[in-house]
């Protein structure tokens, strides 16, 4: 399926590329053929003012990549009502799949049972996967607000948002003690990383933040409270505290938001701070309450990396700054460099592969333009001459790749991009 791009998109591709022409020819090269890609390749329209988002070489929407794959054409959209319309689309999507199970993390186009039906948990011809991620409930929020925030809409903050949105507040709250949980999850496969111990993972404490299974990776994690998570579920919760005061008009409702964001963060306050080798304090990427940290970081979002990026953190908070120095150092098992880059890999891809969405979000997240230029350059330059991001590629040989098709990767390299020319969503 291919869909064709409307005046305007062209006419930005092609600002975007002449701009781009007097710094490095090669960005606009790959902006071209990734910013178009999704629009034209990744977008399947409904006939119920919803729309499909397929995440790239798996045919399946993720709650988390489609948020990412649209949030650069929210700079179109302030001043395109074609595109407004296409991220509204997808955001009735994303609530209607929220609406059939806050616990899934993607979802098929129909009702056609595709998907790991077979994993031991409740699942429904509608869900690809049900691997409970607590980000997979805040990116559809962060989607709706910046698309109210960037173009003054409100039409869908409906009856099936605020369904969805009781929903995803009950999980939030019931996995605060995760031990009285319904939720189980087993697959029946050789890699640990793909299912929970005895269905439920590791045994925590109750701390006020909530439990998740698995990491933005869609592997399990080893503690059960991502520090990341709870962090952009803070900030996730506040945004709904604004729509439901400023737009909806439900003061109790945003009462109740605030308070539990606020839980939330005291507990990451309270056990989510550990110190790193130089006895600084830093935040840990998970932890259980019993006493465990992990210090780590991983390339999907959101990770520690980003926090800033999610608006979770202030750039100059001095325990973000130490966990960067941290995380972007060999102290981080999963730092990789090598003769074509340096950054975050992850225990979901083999050994020295660095991920350009990690790459771009180190961008995103640093002031200094030098800096984002080195990135870009990076980026670039080992795309394997397909001019397209991937998932992962080798430190020391692009041509070593994962995933053919990506399109969240494609599209944080345009984030990455317009911040440089100093195009950004506004918040």
């Amino acid at each position: 399926m291919t869909n064709q791009l409307n005046t305007a998109t062209e006419t930005f591709i092609q600002d975007i590329q002449q701009q781009a022409a007097t710094v490095n020819p090669a960005w606009g090269r790959v902006f071209q053929k990734t910013f178009a890609d999704t629009l034209q390749h990744a977008l399947v329209p409904e006939t119920n003012g919803r729309m499909f988002v397929l995440t790239g070489d798996i045919p399946a929407m993720w709650q988390r990549d489609s948020t990412a794959q649209l949030r650069p054409y929210l700079i179109l959209a302030q001043h395109d009502a074609e595109i407004a319309d296409i991220i509204e689309s997808v955001v009735n999507r994303q609530f209607f799949n929220m609406d059939l199970d806050p616990y899934a993390n993607a979802f098929n186009e129909t009702a056609n049972n595709a998907g790991h039906q077979q994993d031991q948990t409740t699942m429904n011809p509608w869900i690809w996967e049900r691997k409970y991620e607590l980000d997979s409930l805040c990116y559809p929020v962060q989607l709706a607000y910046l698309l109210w925030r960037n173009t003054g809409r409100t039409s869908h903050f409906d009856q099936a948002f605020m369904s969805a949105i009781q929903k995803m507040v009950t999980v939030i709250e019931t996995e605060q003690h995760h031990a009285d949980s319904p939720y189980r999850f087993e697959r029946a496969e050789d890699r640990p990383e793909d299912t929970l111990i005895d269905g439920t993972g590791r045994p925590v404490a109750d701390t006020g933040m909530s439990w998740s299974g698995f990491r933005p990776s869609d592997d399990a994690n080893v503690y059960g409270y991502s520090i990341p998570g709870n962090l952009f579920a803070v900030e996730s919760l506040r945004q709904l505290a604004q729509i439901y005061t400023e737009v909806l008009q439900q003061p109790e409702q945003a009462a109740h938001f605030t308070q539990l964001a606020q839980t939330i963060a005291d507990g990451v306050q309270n056990f989510g701070v550990t110190t790193n080798q130089a006895g600084e304090a830093v935040f840990a990427y998970e932890v259980d309450g019993l006493g465990n940290a992990l210090i780590i970081d991983d390339a999907n979002v959101p990770d520690l990396l980003s926090l800033p990026y999610l608006g979770a953190v202030a750039s100059d908070d001095p325990i973000y700054q130490a966990t960067r120095k941290t995380i972007l150092s060999p102290e981080n098992g999963f730092y990789y460099a090598g003769k074509f880059g340096a950054g975050l890999g992850s225990p979901h891809t083999p050994k020295h592969y660095i991920w350009p969405i990690a790459l771009a979000v180190q961008g995103l997240t640093d002031p200094n333009k030098t800096h984002k230029r080195a990135i870009l350059d990076t980026l670039a330059a080992t795309t394997a001459n397909t001019d397209m991001m991937h998932e992962s590629f080798h430190v020391d040989d692009p041509t070593q790749y994962t995933r053919e098709w990506f399109s969240w990767a494609n599209m944080m390299f345009c984030e990455l991009l317009l911040d440089y020319f100093d195009l950004r969503v506004q918040r």
